[in-house]
């Protein structure tokens, strides 16, 4: 699914919040306004969970530890009862390696900004763990 289909899952306010964060994403170019400045983002990886508190502090979440442009390829897009889910792959290139993550994130939204994020990532896969990953593994389903 891409970026483009996936909105369209969405409308309005959400649509709009759902591709300035995918922006965000694959550029690292802040969105004014995406975030309310009391922003609370609570981040799980394998074995390790992260918090921020505040627009700032969130944004600097993501880009202090995966600073990288890439290509976010959405999965799934769904309106909550308070916000939106956005499930998706993505990959970049860093230290001539090509990289991989898979993220689930469900976005609070209130007053058209995004209040509160819950993030599920898998971890940065470089090219070992994804060949690995491909040799051991056979997955019954792929999204583009």
């Amino acid at each position: 699914m891409t970026a483009v289909d996936a909105l369209a899952a969405v409308d309005g306010e959400l649509a709009e919040l759902a591709g300035q964060f995918v922006s965000w994403l694959e550029t690292g170019t802040r969105p004014d306004g995406m975030f309310a400045e009391n922003v609370f983002a609570d981040l799980s990886v394998p074995q390790w969970r992260a918090q921020a508190q505040g627009a700032d502090a969130t944004f600097h979440l993501r880009e202090d530890d995966h600073p990288f442009q890439g290509k976010v390829c959405i999965e799934a897009l769904d309106r909550t009862s308070r916000g939106f889910l956005i499930q998706f792959e993505e990959r970049w290139e860093d230290g001539g390696q090509r990289w991989y993550c898979r993220e689930l994130i469900h976005c609070i939204v209130s007053d058209s900004r995004i209040t509160e994020l819950a993030i599920y990532c898998t971890g940065d896969w470089d090219e070992a763990v994804q060949q690995r990953h491909a040799q051991q593994v056979r997955l019954l389903r792929h999204w583009p």
